[in-house]
Order: C-alpha cells, then structure tokens, then sequence
C-alpha cells in the first residue's frame, strides 16, 4: 500500500523480496538458482545468496544493447577535458567488449585472472571491464591520481596478470605525465605478464590499446558463473594501514543494483545518468551498472571546478542528464560560491541530484531547490565501498526533507542500536548497524580463507550483526540523519557529539572555506581546525567569537571549541572525505606515514602541519 510496508515485507521475507526483483526486472540467469538464500539461512556472515545459481554480470549490462533498437542507441558518452567528447552506440559498445574479451583471451587471460587498470573514466576502462567480466576474470581499478605507493599497496594483494594503463592525463589546465609512475608500479608487480598502454594524453605514445582491440568483434561471449563468483575487487580507502581488498559478485552486484538503479533512482531505458567519480571509487562501479537497466550513462575525467565550478551543470545541461550525482562537499563548494546553475543553463531534463561521500546539510538541500531547480528531487544516499551501494537513500514515492535521507533503501535492513545492541527508539542517535544479510555484502576479502579479517572488520562488535562504522538517527517514518563516522566520535562530558553538525554550521560562515574537529582524550581538548577563504586574512578574536557564536546558539554550548586554529589545508582522501581519525591519531604522536597512505588523498602536503603541530605540543 505504501513504501513503509513495502521495505517492512522486503526485510521480513527476503527471499520473496528478491526473488520478485529478479523476476521483475528480467536477471539473466544461466542456471536459475535453487532458492534465494542457502537454506534460507540469514546468519551474518554467511549467507549464501542464490545457490546454484550461474549468470555473467557482463551479460547483464549488455543485455538492453544487442538487439536493433538497443544497438541504434547510445549507450556510452564520454566527456573529458584530456580530448575531444566520445560516444558509442549500443552496438559500438557491444562490438568493442568482444574485441576486447578476444584480445585479454590472447593475452593468456581466463577465469579468476585478475586485470587491473591504472586508467580514468573513460570508455576504454569501461570497455575493459565488461570484457574482463565476460571471461569470468576478476576486474579492479585505481585512479591515475593514486600515487604508486598507494597503487601497489593496492595491486600486489591481488597479483594481476595483465595491466592497463593510461600515459597520463589533463586535469584542469595541467598535464599529468604517468609514464615514470606505470614503470614503477610494474616493477613492484611480477605478477603483471603483460602491460596494454592507453594513449590518452600523448597522441603519439604506445597504443597498446588498439593492439589489444585488433580483433574481430561482433557478438561476444559470456562465461556463466557461480552467483558468487568474484566479479571484482574494491579497496578501501586506506587512510590507515594496507587497503581491505574487499570482493564483490556477479550476482550479488547484478541484482543489487538493478533494484537501486531501477526502483529507487527510477533509471531505464532511453534516461541518461552520471555520477562525478573516479576508478578508485565505488561509485564508478555503480555508474557502470546503469547499463544494467537500459540508461545511457555519461562518463566525465577532469576537474569538475574547471574553469569553474559550473562545469557539471553545463555537462548536466549539454547531455541531457536525468539524474547528476555529485558529493555533498561539490554542492556544499557551489552553494559557498555564490552560483545559480538553474539560471545559467538549461536544466529542465534533470530530475534528481544525487549526494553521497559525507552528510548533505539541510542548506545544502534548499540550495539545490532554489539555485538547481524545484523540481529536482535530492538524492542523498549513505552506503560504501563494502556494500557497492547505498543502504538509505530515497525512494520516487517519498517526500524529501531538508538534511535528512528518505528512508532504508528496499531489503535493507537498516537500524540504529545503543552500545549494547538494543534497538534505538526514533529520534535516538545510534550505531548505524545492518541486522540482515544483502546481497551485495562481500563475498569475502581477497586473501582471508579463514574469513578472519572479513568478521572483525564488520561482526566483532556486534555478533551477527553488521557494523558500519557511523552516527544515525532513525525518525517515525523511516527517514534518518548521518552525524558522522563513529570512529571520529567527539565526546564532550559523556556526550557523544557528530562532526557532521559542526562542519554545517561552521562552513555556512563565509571566512571558512572548510573545517575538521577532533576530540583529543589525553586532554579533553575539542579541537576545530579552520582553513580560510582566499578573502579571508586572518582568525581573529571576532571571527573566533562569530564561530563560537554560532557553534553555541545553533548547536549547543557543548560544541563550543576548546582550541580554533587555522591550517593550510585539511586533509581528504581522493574521494572528498575529510580525515578526521589519521589527524586524531597525529596529533597523539603517531607518525604521519602510520596513520595515513599519503597516495590515497587528495592533498597529502595537509597533513604536515599536523605533524609539525605534534611535534610543537611535545616540545
């Protein structure tokens, strides 16, 4: 009768849940499976989903683009400040996956092989791994920006045989050459047999590529697989320690995303969809998989504040974009910039704008509303690389409300739970757990047989019951609210406190181009770090007092800052999330190669300050 009962019976009876998405929403299955869940057992970890099951994720996604009408239309564009804008029609797509997939076969590759990309978001990265997939070989990727420490730390956990990589790349105004880096990465790997060169900056470079592809194509092939057969490796970010190399399957992501993509975005057939991304993010996966549902998907490689931060709204614009998503910070940057894209350019097809990497505070929805346009809906989603999708989002049938995400996405059974497990009532902030299997959960980490590392990243604080690592509160009806990651918590007198909160309010502050909080034990300090606006000179004691100000009447005098101090910049992993536990654990002595992988992040020559701030306080 409505959403509410919808996701109460998609999280009571799972395998009628997703038996029906399957059905509904055609999975191509090679050998349908038995039943939905392995005996219908739902311990966690250790559900088996599908059993029995044989299909090819590869299948799937090209599925909407064999036939003639699916073969006239485009599938792909590719926009991208390094060359010129790129499509391919269905049967370009289908055609160049062939004469790949012949080509990795030439290459010696065949089932559980891994392939990895050093390579944009491109239609070649797209191209390979639909390919990859198609052999049942095992794909993984990391974005050019990534350093080579951070590329091997990476890279040798899962020992690929082949590498593809591009020669560099344009990312606003500067050419980044990455031949020197390929070189270096290939030396730390012996398992690479072979490297395919992508000329992607240098028309003049290796074309590997082209080699690769030199193939006759057509209709390509598709090895059926067990539903959980490994389609491919994500990593997690890596701030601290060697990046979980977390394994997804085929037919936990088909059947994971086609529900996402199609019942809670609403995508299909002849809709168009991006998302702003890199290859070392889950959400370029999740991009992908908009081919599973019939859209043409639109990829984008550059610097999206190139010249200026109206660059995806005119993308949004030029392409036709039904659905843009971006992360909350972008929004957050174009709100604090003043810009009106609604006003600037032609916006009318968008319908929704998607928001995810860090909580969307209430202004940043209103802005949304009243600069992108009233009619677009406000997709604010939570979920993560461990899952490749979102967990709450929102759904077409609900309303949206300002700073707050609409609901628990369908079969995802979603709560907020005190320290000792117990259920938290509505409006009570809690862990945010997930208390029964989905199916895109991993199907295990690469190199971990006896699962160990898998249970204590998820299940050791809770038993049989997933942990995610943040703040939530659940409301009556089943919207909810991200605070912060749990493992950054701020506790002030007993009183546990979300950054969340604290960045909404102090970067609504015009002088503050962004902020970070951390709570210091050793001191009881709290601690907001604020880096200026260009415009801005200095923090003085007015400028103190107005933060303050506004901590204490729009929060609570509880979050009133012990310390504010100004830094250069405050450090975020390539994704845009903020660091707050790697400058917590620096701040108390910890070496800053130790507590973070300066090649994960967006501007490693943040953290020095930190450092030498250590190193001030023990002197």
């Amino acid at each position: 009768d409505d959403y509410a009962t919808l996701w109460r019976w998609s999280v009571d009876d799972p395998e009628a849940f997703w038996h029906a998405v399957a059905e509904h929403l055609d999975v191509r299955w090679t050998t349908p499976p038995s039943r939905v869940l392995a005996d219908g057992d739902r311990a966690m970890p250790g559900a088996r989903w599908f059993p029995g099951a044989t299909l090819n994720y590869a299948e799937q996604a090209l599925a909407a683009w064999v036939d003639t009408e699916g073969g006239a239309r485009v599938a792909v564009v590719e926009r991208s400040q390094t060359r010129h804008r790129r499509e391919l029609t269905g049967a370009q797509l289908v055609d160049a996956v062939a004469r790949c997939r012949e080509g990795l076969r030439q290459l010696g590759v065949t089932r559980g092989d891994r392939v990895a990309a050093y390579s944009p978001n491109i239609t070649e990265t797209l191209i390979a791994v639909l390919a990859t997939a198609s052999l049942g070989a095992i794909w993984s990727s990391c974005a050019p920006e990534f350093g080579t420490r951070s590329v091997i730390d990476r890279l040798s956990q899962i020992r690929p045989k082949v590498l593809l990589a591009v020669d560099g790349y344009r990312y606003g105004t500067r050419d980044i050459d990455r031949r020197n880096e390929i070189a270096t990465v290939v030396d730390a790997l012996p398992s690479v047999e072979h490297v395919v060169m992508i000329p992607y900056l240098h028309d003049d470079g290796d074309d590997g590529w082209s080699r690769l592809l030199d193939h006759t194509g057509g209709q390509p092939a598709f090895d059926a697989v067990p539903a959980e057969h490994p389609l491919y490796v994500l990593f997690s970010s890596g701030t601290t320690g060697l990046p979980k190399p977390i394994v997804h399957g085929h037919g936990g992501i088909t059947v994971e995303h086609l529900k996402t993509l199609a019942l809670h975005h609403d995508l299909g057939a002849g809709d168009r969809f991006s998302w702003f991304t890199t290859t070392g993010w889950m959400m370029w996966n999740y991009v992908v998989s908009g081919l599973l549902v019939g859209a043409t998907i639109v990829l984008f490689d550059g610097d999206p504040g190139h010249p200026d931060l109206h660059t995806l709204w005119r993308l949004a614009a030029d392409e036709r974009l039904d659905v843009l998503g971006v992360s909350a910070p972008f929004l957050m940057a174009c709100r604090k910039a003043g810009i009106s894209p609604g006003a600037d350019a032609d916006l009318s097809a968008l319908r929704a704008v998607g928001s995810t990497g860090a909580p969307l505070p209430p202004e940043g929805f209103r802005w949304v509303s009243e600069h992108v346009g009233a009619h677009v809906q406000v997709q604010s989603v939570s979920g993560g690389t461990d899952v490749c999708t979102a967990f709450v989002g929102m759904s077409p049938l609900l309303p949206v409300r300002a700073g707050e995400i609409s609901c628990r996405m369908l079969g995802c059974d979603v709560r907020a739970v005190d320290p000792d497990g117990n259920e938290c009532p509505p409006g009570v902030q809690g862990e945010l757990v997930i208390g029964a299997p989905m199916p895109s959960m991993p199907v295990g980490f690469w190199n971990d047989d006896d699962g160990s590392r898998y249970r204590g990243a998820y299940f050791e604080d809770f038993p049989g019951v997933w942990r995610h690592g943040d703040w939530v509160t659940f409301f009556d009806d089943g919207a909810c609210i991200i605070s912060g990651r749990s493992d950054a918590t701020l506790n002030r007198g007993g009183v546990r406190l979300g950054t969340s909160d604290f960045y909404a309010v102090v970067e609504s502050l015009p002088e503050i181009a962004d902020s970070l909080v951390v709570h210091l034990d050793a001191t009881n300090e709290l601690v907001l770090f604020v880096a200026l606006t260009p415009e801005t000179h200095e923090l003085d004691d007015a400028l103190r007092a107005r933060i303050n100000a506004a901590l204490r009447s729009e929060l609570s005098p509880r979050h009133v800052p012990d310390r504010i101090e100004v830094v250069p910049g405050v450090p975020r992993t390539l994704s845009g999330k903020k660091l707050e536990v790697p400058v917590k654990r620096i701040l108390t002595g910890t070496p800053v190669d130790t507590a973070a992988s300066s090649g994960s992040l967006a501007n490693p020559e943040s953290l020095e300050w930190f450092a030498a701030a250590a190193k001030r306080r023990t002197t």
